[in-house]
């Protein structure tokens, strides 16, 4: 497989999974003889196969994109092959923008088509926006008409998604209610409007857990099909889940290979889970929880940079002293009342745990 390049014909930092797992879906469509629904690349089966991970008959290794339930990419996968809309709802860092980007890459070869929900997404971001300059010197008209990720997927028949649409206003967010239920987008500056085409389908990503977030009308929660993405249901997922993200993440930037880290990541995983669970993983002692989420994400971040720590300042071996800063920094978002939940744990779980007397140390050098 070539290497994806940005315009300037240098390496992408972060190629679109289109480009970074090409192989693989040039492998699965080639073994791929199941139906496929209209326009859509893969079939259901092969689409949940790049998800979930597998082998191939002819020996073609599929890396698990998604690590949990398969009943859960199954429904997410029939969903898309329906006229339902698909919502994967989740607390922060449960994978729900990587999910929603393979899926869209699997069914449609194109995960670009992306909204980015916030609190300043204007209507026109959902449905169209005009060149100010045609519009002017020729009025209004096709050419002057700018289409937005959905109308460009309702005219192709393929999969849009819209991240974070939950930090979208109310009546942006209610623009998409023509659009799901009818499958057109009018255009009465024109007379006209746009049909969706077979195999148009969108994706939306949203948690309810962030400040500030405008809950979804009934109206429009009615044209989705929910799917929850969970947190990891144990320790050893999450861990395989780090591990394997941190290892794709490392070699883009030429970091260490992870299994030199394995421990340290462990380590760092166990501390997540026990401080958003509120009690340590053998159940004995309760603990009071951090302001944040400790998420599979963050685990994810704070070991990357202990890498980065590892490979450009010590001897590209993760150790404890790599990793303390970024736990302090995961865990005290508010540095009154964070701080003091971690310097609890630290003294009443963590100095006592065997074999964690170098991690101990390394936490209180930096918990000042």
């Amino acid at each position: 497989m070539t290497t994806p390049e940005n315009n300037t014909g240098a390496q992408a930092l972060r190629p679109h999974a289109e480009d970074a797992f090409a192989h693989e879906l040039k492998a699965l469509a080639a073994a791929d003889d199941r139906p496929r629904p209209a326009r859509w690349k893969l079939s259901p089966w092969a689409v949940a196969t790049y998800l979930l991970g597998g082998t191939l008959d002819d020996g073609t290794v599929i890396t698990p994109k998604y690590v949990g339930p398969r009943r859960i990419v199954e429904v997410a996968v029939t969903t898309l092959a329906t006229d339902r809309a698909l919502l994967l709802l989740g607390v922060p860092g449960t994978a729900k923008t990587w999910v929603s980007e393979h899926l869209a890459a699997a069914v449609s070869g194109d995960s670009t088509l992306l909204v980015q929900g916030t609190a300043g997404t204007p209507e026109e971001a959902i449905r169209y926006g005009w060149n100010y300059a045609r519009l002017l010197a020729h009025g209004p008209s096709r050419d002057a008409l700018v289409p937005s990720p959905v109308m460009r997927a309702m005219a192709d028949g393929m999969t849009a998604r819209v991240e974070e649409l939950t930090r979208i206003p109310a009546d942006v967010q209610d623009t998409l209610i023509t659009v799901l239920s009818e499958k057109t987008l009018p255009i009465p500056e024109l007379g006209e409007e746009v049909q969706a085409v077979r195999g148009f389908n969108l994706i939306a990503t949203a948690n309810d857990r962030d400040r500030g977030v405008n809950e979804l009308s009934s109206a429009l929660r009615r044209r989705f099909n929910t799917v929850v993405l969970p947190l990891p249901a144990t320790a050893d997922a999450e861990v395989d889940i780090v591990a394997r993200r941190v290892d794709q993440m490392g070699r883009a930037l030429d970091l260490p290979a992870v299994p030199e880290g394995l421990e340290e990541i462990r380590r760092v995983v166990t501390v997540f889970r026990e401080l958003r669970d509120g009690v340590t993983g053998d159940g004995r002692t309760k603990v009071k929880s951090p302001s944040g989420t400790l998420s599979t994400a963050e685990a994810i971040s704070v070991v990357t940079n202990g890498l980065a720590l590892a490979a450009h300042f010590g001897d590209g071996v993760l150790r404890p002293s790599d990793m303390a800063a970024g736990i302090l920094g995961a865990v005290v978002r508010d540095p009154a009342a964070d701080k003091v939940v971690w310097q609890e744990y630290l003294e009443t779980v963590v100095r006592e745990r065997d074999g964690w007397k170098d991690f101990y140390r390394a936490c209180r050098e930096v918990t000042v």
